[in-house]
């Protein structure tokens, strides 16, 4: 009788043990063959709910909500990413698209991410640490592919709904002067900074200033300032009013020399040197107590950051952002003030070509004032400064010779020397040198050479060398030649107040056969108009031992001072 029990017992249970594995073995079955992600808690409790895998796909026809931008049509998932930040602008960390999904409750994911430019490479110099080193001349730069993926944002973490957005508009590989303006435009009322974490009295200040600003008195005519150079005379002297009798600013002790607080005065980079020892030397603008403070700078030298921090044919950034990195974190530890704003009242005011790599990702919020103003390069329009590239060949006189021939003694049409720095060029040589007798366009010159040939030609070809800045726009202007600019993508000074096309011509690289008839085209009475406009700017861009009104340190500290102003959400 025992005997009959224990077998029958142990038959019920064979019975049982062997239901359940089917039963764990069918589980595992439907679970591969329905590919349920395993680690979205979602898709699990959908499973253990009853709803139909199926009835919600049909009714979707997707998975997590997703709000896509490309301008790739595809990407390799093993590509190197970074992320941005939530301006949308500045990079700060490189990432692996696997690494950078974080998951929420109900599945929600959230990520910002964009693809760097392929061929990122300064000429002769480094490249990030992620992208190998190119060759010494700087290559054609194609437009960055930029990616935005918000899965599940704040208004939808709810709903597992997929919406796909359409295509967008890629950016043109060349943006021209009047889609520069247009994009400027735009960003005035539909781009702001990021709201300050707590408020202060400088915030309060600038908004006023804002709307003294645009509610300017109409000015018509000036003394100094000649009205068809700008593009509102009204606002500018407003703007420039306000900013002599509020603007004040705190300038960190940090750093050490000679990257920090030591200027540069001489050379193709002095810019920065020369606005660096004019702000430190002002006691209208500087203050020492920061909760005065409407901007704070950054007081480095991006030319020597190079000199000294870069490690010689190492092509990698990576002890420049290393060097910059320990800065801010010194500054964020000690003081309140970035963290405040996340760095949108700081600015800094860099010259070397490298400077927009050095600064894009850990200073990507700050106002960036920089030669080397490329819209490729990730200039932002409305936010950053382009700064005017200045040789100074003498700190003791920094003010160069001005004038030249008037225009009816002008008989050269267009003159250019330089180095074959860059692809274009030598372009433009292979086009023009030695082809016209209206045209000089020479390699090297000699000094005295190149100064006569400025002063007595109609217009100054400035090209790009490997990067789109060239001191030749501010030579141009001092020496009363109308300057042709020939490169892409170049922002020129102070964009934001002057009307560059009212004393300038721009002129597309892939125009360079059709030169000279451009230049011919123009009529006469329209030459002698800008180069008349010519001899007005050109206060703007030059340097004195002690600053004058509307001179190139005060121009520059406006166009910092008028953006952080115009940044701020009305």
């Amino acid at each position: 009788m025992g005997n009959e029990y224990f077998n029958h017992r142990c038959k019920v249970e064979t019975k049982r043990i062997i239901w359940l594995i089917g039963l764990i073995f069918a589980s595992v079955l439907i679970i591969q063959h329905f590919e349920l992600p395993y680690r979205d808690q979602s898709m699990l409790s959908l499973l253990f709910s009853g709803k139909s895998h199926f009835d919600n796909n049909n009714r979707n026809n997707s998975s997590p909500s997703t709000s896509v931008t490309k301008s790739e049509n595809a990407i390799d998932e093993s590509s190197s990413y970074e992320l941005s930040n939530e301006d949308g602008v500045g990079l700060i960390s490189s990432i692996s698209p696997s690494s950078s999904l974080s998951f929420g409750e109900n599945g929600s994911i959230s990520i910002s991410i964009s693809i760097p430019p392929e061929n990122s490479r300064i000429g002769g110099g480094p490249t990030s640490p992620d992208i190998s080193p190119g060759p010494a001349i700087s290559p054609s730069r194609s437009a960055s592919p930029i990616i935005n993926k918000e899965i599940n944002d704040e208004k939808s973490k709810k709903s597992s709904d997929v919406v796909v957005s359409p295509p967008t508009k890629e950016v043109p590989l060349v943006l021209s002067v009047s889609e520069m303006k247009d994009t400027l435009i735009r960003s005035r009322v539909s781009s702001f900074s990021k709201s300050p974490h707590w408020p202060s009295k400088a915030d309060q200040e600038l908004l006023e200033a804002r709307i003294q600003i645009a509610n300017a008195p109409i000015i018509e005519t000036h003394p100094i300032l000649h009205a068809p150079i700008y593009r509102n005379l009204s606002s500018f002297v407003r703007s420039y009013e306000i900013m002599e009798e509020k603007l004040k600013i705190y300038i960190y002790k940090d750093g050490k020399k000679p990257v920090f607080h030591k200027p540069r005065l001489k050379g193709i980079y002095a810019s920065e040197g020369w606005f660096m020892k004019l702000l430190e030397e002002s006691k209208q603008f500087v203050t020492n107590d920061p909760l005065q403070a409407h901007l704070f700078y950054l007081p480095f030298s991006s030319q020597l950051l190079v000199d000294y921090v870069y490690v010689p044919d190492s092509h990698s950034f990576h002890e420049i952002n290393e060097y910059l990195k320990n800065y801010l974190d010194a500054i964020k530890g000690r003081y309140l003030f970035w963290n405040r704003t996340d760095g949108t009242d700081h600015f800094l005011v860099a010259c070397h070509d490298w400077a927009p790599i050095e600064t894009r990702k850990l200073m990507a919020n700050c106002i960036r004032a920089l030669c080397n103003s490329d819209i490729k390069e990730g200039f932002r329009l409305g936010n950053d400064v382009s700064l005017p590239e200045t040789k100074v060949p003498s700190p003791q006189k920094p003010l160069a010779k001005i004038g030249g021939a008037p225009p009816s003694d002008r008989k050269i049409l267009a003159f250019f020397a330089g180095k074959m720095h860059g692809y274009l060029r030598p372009i433009l040589l292979k086009h023009w040198e030695n082809k016209d007798p209206d045209m000089k366009i020479f390699g090297r010159l000699k000094k005295d050479s190149y100064a006569w040939h400025m002063k007595n030609s109609k217009y100054c070809i400035c090209a790009k060398g490997y990067e789109v800045n060239s001191p030749r726009v501010v030579e141009a202007l001092v020496n009363g030649c109308v300057p042709v600019i020939l490169s892409d993508n170049f922002v020129p000074p102070f964009f934001e107040i002057l009307d560059w096309e009212s004393f300038a011509v721009f002129v597309l690289e892939k125009d360079i056969p059709n030169l000279k008839n451009i230049l011919v085209s123009i009529p006469e009475s329209r030459y002698v108009e800008m180069q008349g406009r010519v001899t007005q700017v050109r206060q703007h861009f030059l340097w004195h031992s002690t600053p004058l009104k509307y001179d190139l340190f005060h121009m520059v500290l406006h166009s910092i001072w008028y953006n952080r102003v115009m940044r701020l959400s009305p």
